[in-house]
Parts: structure tokens; C-alpha cells; sequence
């Protein structure tokens, strides 16, 4: 088999406090091959955006990676110092956020800032990159390119800001994309044109990307696969249509059973009771176990690993060798 774009295996952060550590993500691991989606959705909270910025080293201090690797193209990325992360952020990794206006200077024509991080990553006149940075505009959905390539960011809408943002992302064909909430601050017209664009400009490249959100709908569209995300572990991972029919984990049964469907008939929505625990107070065992309706012994006193569950794998005791008999699965 290839070597995946990206591996991060027992990934740890956590951030030191008087009272001691706490620990927002714990024990991710998942791997991401080339021109592959992968999902990683989860409630505020879950550690999804967390384990996005450890990838691309962006966690603000104190926090900070306790334990784990991230290996990029089989190089092990997760030590690098804050001078060689720089080389590697937007060179071999493009970021996208939430809200594109965090990615670009309003003070700066949105040509200028392309053809500057065209020329930081690659070997080009500044014609050149000028040139280079209208067509990845065009690219990406921008009318008149060539015209509003000397427009201020502010003169774009929100969705014509995302497709810059995009197109900068992209402009040093980065192995690895990151895409954090891409769509979230949009409307919903123009949300589906972004995921359509983000979804064929990286099958086009083979580009890797980590979508993080919090929207399944936007997982079903446009992910191959999906991690689901609870209290800084991944309950669920697999195949995006297995886990969104056939769903393993009774967190993602619960995720998916709260999300209203066309002609649904029943008055009420299916709803998981309680709340995600806070960082200071993860219970022991199954961080879920409070919550669900098939816990026993077995999940209050020991944590799961991923199993095999069907096409997934689930952090689930239900689907040990072992399980306990007349445990519902």
C-alpha cells in the first residue's frame, strides 16, 4: 500500500494548568491518503479543531503536544521547532478557516498576497506568479479574474472570500489541505458551490484534505470517510455512507438519529441525554458511558481502542471479542 499524505498516531495535547494537565485530545490516531476527504465532525468541544492545528503546529501556548506523532509524507513533522513548521505551512500543508477575513490582510490587495506566497514557496518572476495567481482565481470561481486580482479583501463578498482564501491555499499545491469550518459563515446556496469547488479542485490535484466540521451534512457531500470526534477521542471512524446509515458507535446511532430526515412523520427528534463532560472531569472507562443507553461494567472501568464494527472501527466495548452477553449491538 501507498504511504498515506498523513499518519498521526496516539496524538496527545494537552494544556498545563495549576491544577495539573488537562488533556484535550487523547489517543488520535487516523491516517489520510492522497486525494482522499476525510471528516472529522464532533460537538464544540470535541477536540477536532484541536487536532487539526496540532497537525499543522498552530496550538496557541500553553497548550501543546504531550505525546504522539504526525508524519507527513512519511516525515515526522509533530518536533519540527516554529521555523521549520513556516516551511512547511503553505508549501506541503494549505489551511482554510471559518472566516476567510483570518486569512487575509485587509490592508493588501488579494493579488498581492497570492503572488507573495507563490513566490515565498516557488521559483517564479513576480510576472509570473502574477500570472499564476489569476488563473488559480479563475480557478476558483472568481469572474473577471484579471480584474479583481487588485481588489482589497473587503470588497468581496463572504463566499468570494472563501474562494480566495481557497485559491491561496492552494497555490503552492500543498500535499495536505486542511479545511476548518469552510462553510460555516455562509449561506447554504453558497455553501454548495464551495464544497463542490473544494471537493473537485483536490480530486483535480490529489491533494489530502481534513475536513473539520460540525455540520453531517456537509460530511455526507463531500467526505470519503469519517472520524467522529467525543471529548478529545475519535468514537467512530470509516466509510462516510456506512457511518451515516449504519452508524457502530452509540454516540454517532445518537448523532445520526438527531438529524431530521425528509418526510419524517415522528413529532419529536431522537435526543442524547446529558452533555459532553468538561476537560477536568472525564469520567473513567468510555468518556460516553454517562450518556449511553448500552454502557455496562465493562465501560465504566476501561477505556476502548478502535475495534473492527462492521466497514468502521468503533471505540465501543459492544464490539469486543469479549462483549459482554445480551449487550445490544
Amino acid at each position: 500500500m501507498a504511504e498515506p499524505v498523513l499518519a498521526v498516531r496516539d496524538l496527545k495535547v494537552g494544556f498545563p494548568t495549576r491544577r495539573g494537565t488537562l488533556i484535550a485530545v487523547d489517543g488520535v490516531s487516523f491516517d489520510l491518503a492522497a486525494g482522499e476527504v476525510l471528516g472529522v465532525v464532533g460537538e464544540s468541544g470535541a477536540g477536532k479543531s484541536l487536532t487539526g492545528a496540532a497537525v499543522i503546529g498552530l496550538i496557541e501556548p500553553p497548550g501543546r503536544i504531550l505525546s504522539g506523532e504526525v508524519r507527513l509524507g512519511g516525515q515526522r513533522i509533530d518536533q519540527f521547532g516554529a521555523k521549520g513548521m513556516r516551511a512547511i505551512r503553505g508549501r506541503r500543508i494549505g489551511m482554510v478557516f471559518q472566516d476567510p477575513l483570518t486569512s487575509l490582510n485587509p490592508l493588501y490587495r488579494i493579488g498581492d498576497q497570492i503572488v507573495e506566497t507563490i513566490r515565498a514557496h516557488k521559483a517564479m518572476s513576480e510576472h509570473e506568479a502574477r500570472e499564476r495567481a489569476i488563473a488559480l482565481l479563475q480557478e476558483a470561481g472568481i469572474q473577471g479574474a484579471r480584474e479583481r486580482i487588485g481588489s482589497y479583501p473587503h470588497e468581496f463578498s463572504g463566499g468570494m472570500r472563501q474562494r480566495v482564501v481557497l485559491a491561496l491555499a492552494l497555490c503552492a499545491e500543498p500535499d495536505l489541505l486542511i479545511a476548518d469550518e469552510p462553510t460555516t459563515a455562509l449561506d447554504v446556496s453558497i455553501q454548495a458551490q464551495i464544497i463542490a469547488l473544494l471537493k473537485r479542485l483536490c480530486h483535480e490535484r490529489g491533494t489530502a484534505v481534513m475536513l473539520i466540521t460540525h455540520d453531517m451534512g456537509v460530511i455526507a457531500e463531500m467526505a470519503d470517510r469519517v472520524a467522529v470526534m467525543y471529548a478529545g477521542r475519535i468514537a467512530e471512524i470509516g466509510p462516510v455512507r456506512d457511518v451515516v446509515q449504519r452508524p457502530r458507535h452509540p454516540y454517532t446511532k445518537g448523532l445520526m438519529g438527531a438529524i431530521p430526515t425528509a418526510g419524517q412523520r415522528s413529532s419529536r427528534l431522537a435526543q442524547i441525554p446529558g452533555s459532553m463532560p468538561r476537560l477536568n472531569a472525564t469520567p473513567a472507562g468510555c468518556a460516553f458511558h454517562p450518556r449511553c443507553g448500552d454502557a455496562f461494567d465493562r465501560c465504566r472501568r476501561e477505556r476502548p481502542e478502535q475495534m473492527p464494527a462492521g466497514s468502521s472501527e468503533a471505540a465501543c466495548w459492544l464490539y469486543a471479542a469479549n462483549a459482554t452477553a445480551g449487550a445490544a449491538i
